[in-house]
């Protein structure tokens, strides 16, 4: 039976990273592509990073619940999990792994149970969290601001995931990420 593999963290805390990492391991594994309403950011693509939906389009695929999960993060700013996305992967044999938002993950934590593992990357520090955020540059200092202060909101949320992986050490975090989740994979249930 294929598995979801659900990563979670504040924004800057490198589960983006972790995720890209795991999926060039060789393991049996595909990336569901969340979708978005906000705009790309430098580089993205429509279907690769996200499949970007306008705020009415998104609206209107919630009123058809294509959604797993979904949430309005800042105003007319959704991210969510489209059903059709993540059975595409399973039903071609595949594990699902998911980058998504903290109340996202929990949700579809819920809904497959022990056929999921909800991993949270966990940041060293807030202030470690504000100087990546900086660095990547694709933010404004306000919006930085504001995902400082859901980082700590969504930090509250840690001990309720199966795993917390410490990203204080990117080498050590990777090597505990790949433990954790070849151990679920192989794991029967």
């Amino acid at each position: 039976m294929s598995k979801l593999i659900i990563f979670s963290a504040p924004s800057g805390a490198g589960k983006s990273t972790l995720v890209r990492y795991l999926l060039e391991q060789g393991l049996d594994l595909q990336f569901s592509v969340s979708a978005t309403s906000r705009l790309p950011r430098g580089e993205e693509k429509d279907g690769v990073e996200y499949y970007f939906l306008t705020p009415d389009e998104f609206r209107r695929r919630i009123a058809n619940h294509e959604f797993l999960e979904y949430e309005e993060v800042y105003t007319d700013k959704f991210y969510g999990t489209l059903k059709c996305e993540v059975d595409r992967i399973l039903a071609a044999g595949k594990n699902v792994v998911l980058d998504i938002d903290v109340k996202g993950g929990l949700n579809i934590k819920k809904i497959y149970g022990e056929q999921a593992l909800s991993v949270f990357v966990m940041p060293p520090s807030v202030e470690e969290l504000r100087h990546r955020l900086e660095k990547r540059g694709t933010d404004s200092p306000r919006v930085i601001e504001n995902r400082l202060a859901k980082a700590e909101y969504e930090m509250s949320f840690a001990s309720q995931f199966d795993v917390i992986i410490q990203n204080d050490d990117y080498d050590r975090a990777k090597e505990e990420t790949m433990k954790v989740v070849t151990a679920f994979i192989n794991r029967k249930i």
